[in-house]
């Protein structure tokens, strides 16, 4: 029972900072890069991301023993597209300022490398409660990196955050601490990439320190067993051999 829970927490946030698909396996860079101008936008690729991700997941585990292994694939361009095509739609009569935002981005969530490749690595073999898991851990973890971008773009980009003007549903209001310093580069593409690339450095900066610190702590771990080892033999009664 306890093995359960461990893997079901496992499953749960591996995807948030371990395998994060952004940050950590370099996936979905297309939309990462093109929806994260502002923070609402983040939001809401991030919400219609959740729910195409956990939909999907859901039912190719439930299905994934009647899918013929020939046809497996298409068959989930079909399951995952039927998601986002009614995602899509309600997006579109409910959440129209959403829905001009994220324009053709919307539809490519179909196409979007996380989501299939779940549903091929995942969904396919586990059990429903575990894809569910999986999906809410992947797309929390991508909404998290989608979050970062756009803090870091809207703040430098615009001076400030804004709220309600896309997400019509959360009252309006604008916090511009910065105006006086805004630079419109990071509200451009190639202002994106910058950010992508120096929060890919910091990681791997971070990578690196904690695996050379792991290597000083193997290394001394080493050096004091030698070296008890070596009292040990000084210590020890000289043996004559007759």
């Amino acid at each position: 029972m306890a093995n359960n829970k461990h893997e079901h927490l496992q499953n749960l946030t591996r995807g948030i900072f371990i395998e994060n698909p952004l940050f950590v396996m370099i996936l979905g860079t297309c939309p990462a890069l093109a929806v994260t101008k502002s923070l609402e936008a983040a939001l809401g690729m991030s919400i219609l991301f959740m729910i195409t991700l956990i939909g999907s997941n859901v039912v190719i585990s439930l299905l994934k023993k009647l899918i013929p292994e020939a046809i497996k694939i298409p068959c989930y361009i079909v399951i995952i597209a039927s998601f986002v095509t009614v995602i899509k739609m309600l997006c579109e009569a409910y959440l129209p300022e959403l829905y001009s935002t994220l324009g053709v981005f919307i539809s490519l969530i179909v196409v979007n490398c996380i989501v299939l490749g779940r549903a091929e690595a995942f969904a396919n073999k586990n059990t429903v409660f575990d894809s569910f898991l999986d999906a809410i851990g992947m797309s929390l973890g991508y909404g998290l990196a989608l979050i970062v971008m756009a803090l870091i773009r809207e703040i430098l980009g615009t001076g400030g955050i804004t709220m309600g003007n896309i997400l019509t549903f959360i009252p309006y209001f604008s916090i511009v601490p910065l105006a006086s310093f805004k630079l419109q580069f990071f509200q451009m593409p190639a202002g994106a990439f910058l950010v992508l690339g120096l929060i890919l450095c910091v990681i791997a900066f971070h990578q690196n320190r904690k695996h050379e610190h792991q290597l000083v702590k193997e290394r001394l771990a080493k050096q004091e067993q030698a070296l008890l080892a070596a009292q040990k033999e000084i210590k020890a009664p000289n043996v004559e051999v007759k």
